[in-house]
This record gives C-alpha cells, structure tokens and sequence, in this order.
C-alpha cells in the first residue's frame, strides 16, 4: 500500500503533462458545526454513515477548467472526462479556450492509452506499466476516487481510527509506511484527503470544495490536487463546468497512423 495512493494522484499528473466558468447547479450549503455534537456513534455506525453518503453512479461526463503546474510549470487548459464506473476513464486536454486538443488519455483497469498531439506520440502499456513508479497495490478505483469526490474506500474500515473533532467525522491511520487522515464535512462528504509517506518522500493533499446535487448524491464542484515525490511536485486545479451523471458516454481514441509508438 505504502505508495499506491499517492502515486495515483501523481499518475494522473503524469498523464495530464504529456498531453472563471462558475457551475450552474445550485451549492448545496453545509450546515455549520455545532459547539456541541454527539460523540456516542459507534465506529460502525459511523462508517455505515460515511460510506452511505459516497457516490455512486453508472457513468459520468465532466467538464472543467484546469490550472496544471508541473514542477512550476502551470498552464490553464479544459479538460473533459467520461468515466464508465470501475471500468473507464478517458480525458481529453484542450488548450486554446478548448479549440485545440493537446492530449487524450483512456485508462482501464487492464491498460493505459496515451496520445500527445503536440508530439504525435502514442503509448500503449499494461496497467502495470506504472509499477514502475510505484507498488502493486495501485488500482483502477483510486484513481476514480480522487476524480469523484469519493473518500477512498480502502480507509472506511473498522482498522481505522473513526472520530469526532470540531464537529465533523476525521477517519485517520497509518498503512505500512502510509499515514493517512481524511475530513469529512457536515455534509458527510469527504472535504480533505492527506496522505503521507514519510520515508519515500511523498505526500498527496486532495482538498474538494462546493458540492452540489448529482442524482441522489453530491460531486464537488472544485478540487484540488497537490502531490510530492521527491523532488517532483504537481499541483491540479479543477474547476467543473459541466457534471452528469447517469448520461450516454463513448470513449473515442482513435491514433493516426503518423503518430510514432513510443516504446
């Protein structure tokens, strides 16, 4: 486990490299915190709690306006997502106010598909392909996760430590060499995910913001990814102007054939 989930936030970094729009649904407010709250729930009580208020969907397709900083790089580009649950992920990166497509990406739980137009490269791989920048334990899911809004599932269990601070649920614990800490809002959403590898160098900080009504559940309308590896820092900023739930998708990719394989 120690760099899976770190890395996942990373890979989708990694992805989005080589390749003041506000939402128009209405924020659902969370209520305040009161001074006093109930601390007598049982822990499974409170994980019964915490994952009945995690999304679900069939499928999704988003829009967002994004500022991608890659090692002090940072660029604003749109980006378009279609995801197939446990099944599909595909972004599309356009610059240009979305007149131009940079990059396209499809991932499933088997494989990975990249196509930089700028360099009209394309790289097929495995999904193992990024074991080679980190563990086995990486899944298809976390990356779903961090896109979604949804706390990461492998923490809602009873190993953790489920508690009550300032008013909201803090779900918290260590993972091998992983020390994690996740806080949910009065909303029973997750509003801060943090995860920390303190011998390897690594630490992931996913903040989500503004979430509004999607079907029978909530999607933040804003997140914010920042990753550490090492020397190697990105930082994501989402922005999302368009959120369905539930609608027909296709995940077009199609390479040309003058586009070079990289190996």
């Amino acid at each position: 486990m120690k760099r899976s989930i770190l890395n996942s936030a990373f890979l989708l970094g990694a992805v989005i490299f080589v390749s003041a729009c506000k939402p128009k649904k209405e924020i659902v407010v969370a209520p305040p915190t009161k001074t006093e709250t109930k601390t007598d729930n049982s822990k499974a009580e409170a994980l019964t709690l915490l994952n009945s208020k995690q999304l679900k969907f069939n499928t999704l397709s988003l829009k967002a306006k994004a500022t991608l900083d890659i090692a002090g790089d940072a660029n604003d580009v749109t980006m378009n997502f279609k995801m197939k649950d446990k099944e599909t992920i595909w972004v599309s990166i356009t610059a240009l106010g979305g007149m131009a497509e940079v990059a396209r990406a499809l991932i499933t739980p088997d494989s990975i598909k990249i196509m930089n137009r700028i360099k009209s490269e394309y790289l097929k791989k495995p999904f193992s392909y990024i074991y080679n920048f980190t563990n086995k334990q990486v899944n298809f899911n976390t990356l779903q996760a961090v896109l979604t809004g949804n706390a990461m599932g492998e923490f809602l269990t009873p190993e953790s430590d489920v508690k009550q601070q300032n008013g909201v649920w803090v779900v918290s614990g260590s993972k091998l060499e992983l020390d994690y800490k996740l806080l949910f809002n009065t909303l029973f959403k997750v509003s801060e995910t943090n995860l920390n590898d303190a011998k390897n160098g690594q630490a992931l900080k996913v903040t989500y913001t503004d979430y509004q009504k999607l079907n029978e559940s909530l999607f933040p309308s804003a997140l914010q990814i920042k990753t550490l590896s090492k020397a190697k820092r990105i930082n994501i900023d989402l922005q999302f102007v368009k959120i369905d739930g539930n609608v027909p998708v296709d995940f077009p990719f199609s390479v040309p054939k003058r586009f070079t394989v990289v190996k």
